[in-house]
């Protein structure tokens, strides 16, 4: 990514970045990065493309462009891929070209059916052609688990079966593969806890960039956090609202947008700001990447206007006391995908988590 689209991040002896200073000088609307193992720079908000529909996705990804994004977060399971390139097509060689290829950072994700050595090059050969692009920024393993290939263009969901040929240790393997032949800049992972990510960072030749995981105030993962910021690993929070409404339907239960403590902070003196807002910049000043989503313009100006405001050391504590320790299991958790299938091992599916 050129160094003129973004500002840098710093390292603190802590290992934590500085995500939400702007370098004197800079143009007011630039979003600061944090600079990855692999040395290339991410910006620290991105705009997210689960739960975008076909039919939507297009002008979500035009308007958040002009709004200012460069970041997009991406997966082949969402379904979305082909129209999402359409829109980067247009925005980079369109009439308007709104942006350069380089202006933007686009991460994709390998899915769970796909894990095969034989496979991933060719999976990820298939969500660059459907985007449009020659090359990722991130590609991530999605899950930490590996099912039998159901065909690069029918990823795997539902009588999901357990692949045993297959390593994690394997994929990563191929992963570096992507790195050597330029295909992608960048690898992580995704959804990783703390004893398969040290694992895999005792063997990994190519160091992991990234672990994008499920953490916002009900569910703050202090330990997970903090080792991979000592290890110089990204932690990308994939569900940084605690997943809105949505979750809320998924677990009957409010969400963090609606606590009073939260609430409270927003309208707080010289605040004027949402507690949307408020959620976001306690994960930056914890030294965690955001990847929201909206459909809804104003929510993506919203979502993105983080770096005039700031949350005091007391405004901070009070946000650390509401952790719950709960996961929403979302973005999509492979739970229920086992229902049907050989590898189901209760009623509700299988939990590859326990």
């Amino acid at each position: 990514m050129s160094t003129s689209a973004a500002a840098t991040g710093t390292t603190s002896t802590a290992g934590k970045q500085d995500l939400v200073t702007i370098q004197e000088g800079s143009e007011e609307n630039i979003i600061p990065t944090f600079k990855l193992a692999s040395g290339y720079e991410m910006p620290v908000v991105a705009y997210g493309t689960f739960r975008s529909n076909p039919g939507e996705v297009y002008d979500c990804i035009m308007n958040a462009i002009k709004i200012g994004y460069r970041h997009f977060d991406c997966a082949h399971v969402y379904g979305n891929e082909k129209e999402i390139g359409k829109a980067f097509n247009d925005a980079i060689f369109g009439e308007q070209k709104l942006v350069t290829r380089d202006e933007l950072f686009i991460t994709g994700k390998l899915w769970n059916s796909d894990h095969g050595t034989d496979i991933v090059s060719n999976a990820c050969d298939y969500s660059l052609t459907n985007l449009g692009i020659d090359y990722f920024d991130l590609y991530l393993i999605h899950f930490p688990i590996a099912w039998k290939h159901t065909g690069i263009d029918t990823p795997g969901w539902g009588k999901s079966e357990l692949d045993n040929d297959t390593s994690l240790i394997d994929t990563w393997r191929e992963m570096e593969k992507l790195v050597a032949s330029k295909k992608c800049r960048s690898i992580g992972v995704s959804n990783y806890p703390l004893l398969l990510l040290h694992d895999l960072t005792c063997q990994a030749n190519v160091p992991v960039s990234c672990n994008q995981i499920e953490t916002h105030v009900y569910y703050q993962r202090e330990s997970l956090i903090n080792y991979c910021l000592s290890r110089n690993i990204c932690v990308t929070a994939h569900t940084p609202l605690g997943g809105g409404n949505a979750n809320e339907v998924w677990t009957n239960s409010s969400s963090p947008i609606d606590d009073p403590i939260v609430k409270e902070i927003a309208t707080g003196k010289n605040k004027n700001v949402t507690p949307a807002q408020v959620l976001l910049r306690f994960l930056l000043q914890s030294g965690v990447v955001v990847l929201p989503k909206s459909i809804k313009k104003s929510r993506m100006e919203e979502n993105i206007t983080l770096f005039g405001m700031n949350l005091s050391d007391d405004e901070m504590n009070k946000l650390r006391t509401l952790d719950k320790y709960v996961s929403y299991k979302t973005n999509p958790n492979p739970f229920e995908s086992f229902i049907g299938g050989p590898d189901c091992f209760t009623d509700k599916g299988t939990d590859i988590f326990d």
